[in-house]
């Protein structure tokens, strides 16, 4: 199974990356969340982004912060070696994506919502 880290995630049922930790679980796919607010999502602690957790294995991130804040997580994004990142509608950035192609991860424009419903994840 696909390990995915969801950066920004929120316990917030109002929020996206809320209902993608939402469908990763009920989908039986693992996933670690990490935000800067505390909290458990389906069981699964929020780490802490400004502790920089280390997470090995990582097969996917899916990103739920916008472009404006990712600049001071750039590092830590590539740092977790991930072999692809989801940049979800509203966090596409063109300095992490070509960073990131020219590490060899790959790069999606998707709404990780819309993949999973859909299977395509």
């Amino acid at each position: 199974m696909k390990k995915t880290v969801i950066l920004g995630a929120s316990t917030n049922p109002s929020r996206y990356a809320y209902s993608a930790a939402s469908m990763f679980y009920e989908r039986g796919f693992p996933f670690v969340p990490v935000g800067i607010k505390k909290g458990v999502l389906f069981g699964q602690p929020i780490l802490d982004l400004r502790e920089k957790p280390v997470i090995d294995d990582v097969d996917t991130i899916t990103l739920y912060i916008g472009p404006e804040n990712q600049k001071e997580w750039v590092d830590y994004i590539i740092s977790l070696n991930p072999k692809r990142i989801i940049f979800n509608p509203g966090t596409e950035n063109p300095e992490l994506m070509d960073l990131a192609r020219k590490k060899n991860i790959a790069v999606m424009q998707a709404c990780n919502l819309v993949m999973l419903s859909t299977g395509q994840f």
